[in-house]
Formats: structure tokens, sequence, C-alpha cells
């Protein structure tokens, strides 16, 4: 599972489906030039909705998957996608051998990111293994509705997300098989936060080199 995964930084990871289809989500200063298939952005934050970064791995038959909230930003930009599909909270959707289910991601008690946003993750479904990319969140009522996460990828940060110990807390209440921390060594949060969570952390939890 996990040679089918690259982390990008900050939030951003690189996945390859069984069937070869390449997924971003949430790229951001990227140095990858292989072309997306699907390209999944949480929410409208600059290093999570890189207008940039989505020009520069999209190709004519991209799909991008995100909020209302990034639609605007990316037209501005780029007026050429023709292939945007939007989504809350709830929403799933099938695209070829892929699902993907939008999950909340929000702040409890801070503004950064709040629950009427709409916001997401995302639950993706490749084969028989379920990813789960928690997006810019806290630790959530409804992350103890997640069943069967082989893969979690986990925001450690702190200041806009969960810090290291609350990250640790997750995954007792979501039981991935495997948590990889994320939302670290860019905007906040240092290899010492992540070194952390994968001390604390109640699964397995690996630390990927940046891509």
């Amino acid at each position: 599972m996990l040679e089918n995964i690259k982390w990008l930084g900050n939030s951003g990871f690189k996945l390859i489906s069984n069937s070869g289809k390449i997924i971003y989500i949430d790229p951001f200063k990227t140095t990858e030039t292989e072309k997306a298939d699907l390209i999944l952005i949480t929410h409208e934050h600059y290093d999570h909705c890189s207008p940039e970064d989505v020009i520069k791995l999209s190709k004519p038959d991209t799909i991008i998957v995100t909020v209302p909230d990034c639609q605007s930003k990316l037209a501005l930009t780029f007026n050429k996608i023709k292939n945007l599909k939007l989504v809350e909270p709830g929403k799933k959707l099938v695209i070829e051998d892929i699902e993907i289910e939008a999950v909340p991601a929000y702040n409890i008690g801070k503004n950064f990111h709040r629950k009427e946003n709409d916001w997401v993750g995302f639950i993706i479904n490749m084969g028989n293994k379920r990813i789960y990319h928690a997006g810019d969140t806290d630790l959530i009522p409804e992350m103890s509705n997640l069943k069967d996460i082989d893969l979690a990828l986990i925001p450690i940060g702190g200041t806009y997300t969960m810090n290291s110990e609350e990250a640790a807390k997750c995954t007792e209440t979501i039981k991935p098989k495997i948590a990889i921390p994320m939302h670290y060594g860019t905007i906040v949060g240092t290899l010492e936060d992540a070194e952390k969570f994968k001390k604390l952390a109640k699964c397995e939890a690996k630390i990927l080199s940046k891509a």
C-alpha cells in the first residue's frame, strides 16, 4: 500500500491506483510533473487550493473534485477546467474504479476552518483499500463514524489543525491500520512533532520523506 503513495509536503499526496490512475490531493509547491487523472482539493486555503499546481498537473481530461469555495478561485486562473465536480460532506462520487467520499473537516474552538464552510476530508476507495485524507481538521465527533480505514493521512502541525497529541487520539478513534502524519514542515509543525505523533499513535505510524 505504501509503495503507491508519496508525500509531497504539507498536506499534499500523490496516489497511484491499482489501475494506474494518478491522484493528487492538495498539491502545493510540488515538484511532481506527472499529469493527474484526478485532483482532490479539501478547501480553499492557499496551501491546499493552489491554482498554479492544478495547472501544472492537469491534462485535458483531468477531473478536479473540490468544494464550492474553490470553484471561483480556480476559474480565475484556470479557465480551461472542464471536469470539475463539487462535493460537500456526505457526498460520494464514483469515477471509474475509484470511489470518493467527502467527509467533514473543521475546527473546534478556533475559527480557521468553520464547520459551516462545509470543507472536507476524503475517503478514497481504491481496489480493496480505504485511504482517509483528513483535510484540515480537529478531532471531531464525526470521526467515530469512519470504519475500516486502511491508511489515514492525519494533520499534526497544530495551530490550524490537531497537534501531535490530538492526532494520536484520532488514531484511537478511527483505528486505521497505518497512519501517516501531514500538515507539518511547511506552514507550521516540525519533524519533531511528527516523531512525537509516531510515538503516541495507537496504530502503526509511518513518517514519509518528502518526495
